[in-house]
């Protein structure tokens, strides 16, 4: 853990905030808003209280809070003024920068605190569609540009993990009531970003349908196992990174010839998706756009 990040730089603080450097600067410039440290070149570096901080600030001037008004604010009030204007409208955005924080300090506390106030507030599918969803789409250019490390990403992928097995376990204890179709979810060899799969097998299971869930780097010859117990299957292939744009064309051509028959399906879902051949798209192989795309299509 010797690696991990607890000082950033101004580039950093863009990243993490969506406010410029520039304006960063000045705003510390003009209004002592930060006081950053400063390494022997004069480069400007910031601590998390100081991350913690422009986040409050950020909030506070997106809701109309002029950055003069903001400044003369004491350092307890201004985490005060920022849980007085929290609303329905804001939620969302408190929630994602409190997540942030729970994921740069390695904060269980905050994380749950978080969570159980949202949860008080929306459903869980609300939660994943409003909150989840784009917080962990932040969090992959975050990782991108190098402003948070692997174990900030995993520490917070964990836990969304979680949460999203808590809420899966309950709805899987109740029988199907959905016997039209039967779902086979799973990700292709050497794939393994399984978080968006494993919401897809909360919603199929929420909506009465059996659902099996295969997980990370299923062979093809495991799907064609499944036709051995089940007919009528659809299968979810949540396709992230693999297999890759030169390869992804030739995979749904052997899935197509070895697995599928007259009563199954295949639908894809992922980044991967943009480079399928549009001619391979029929009935019985059809592509996803998003997981509320995909929901759409099981809810009606």
């Amino acid at each position: 853990m010797n690696n991990v990040k607890n000082v950033f730089s101004i580039k950093d603080l863009e990243n993490l905030t969506g406010i410029k450097a520039h304006t960063i600067r000045i705003w510390e410039k003009r209004y002592n808003v930060l006081e950053p440290m400063r390494t022997e070149t004069n480069i400007r570096l910031y601590d998390l209280a100081s991350l913690q901080k422009i986040l409050n600030v950020t909030l506070l001037h997106n809701h109309g809070y002029k950055i003069s008004k903001i400044s003369k604010l004491s350092e307890d009030k201004l985490p005060e003024l920022v849980n007085e204007i929290i609303s329905e409208k804001s939620v969302k955005h408190h929630a994602i920068s409190s997540f942030k924080m729970a994921m740069m300090n390695f904060d269980h506390a905050l994380f749950f605190s978080t969570y159980n106030k949202l949860l008080s507030e929306k459903s869980f599918r609300n939660v994943f569609y409003e909150v989840f969803i784009p917080l962990l789409e932040e969090i992959g250019l975050l990782w991108q540009t190098d402003t948070i490390s692997p174990a900030h990403e995993h520490f917070i992928s964990y836990l969304i993990k979680q949460k999203l097995l808590n809420n899966t376990e309950t709805v899987q204890t109740k029988p199907p009531t959905n016997h039209e179709r039967l779902f086979v979810l799973y990700l292709p060899m050497d794939e393994i970003h399984d978080l968006g799969l494993m919401y897809l097998n909360y919603e199929i299971l929420s909506y009465g349908y059996k659902s099996i869930f295969l997980g990370e780097s299923v062979p093809i010859d495991s799907l064609k196992d499944m036709k051995k117990y089940f007919d009528n299957i659809t299968y979810i292939c949540y396709t992230t990174v693999q297999p890759d744009k030169d390869c992804i064309n030739d995979y749904i051509k052997k899935v197509k010839s070895e697995v599928l028959d007259e009563n199954s399906n295949l639908w894809l879902i992922g980044r991967m998706i943009e480079n399928i051949d549009q001619k391979l798209i029929s009935e019985k192989i059809r592509t996803f756009i998003s997981i509320k795309d995909l929901v759409d299509t099981i809810a009606y």
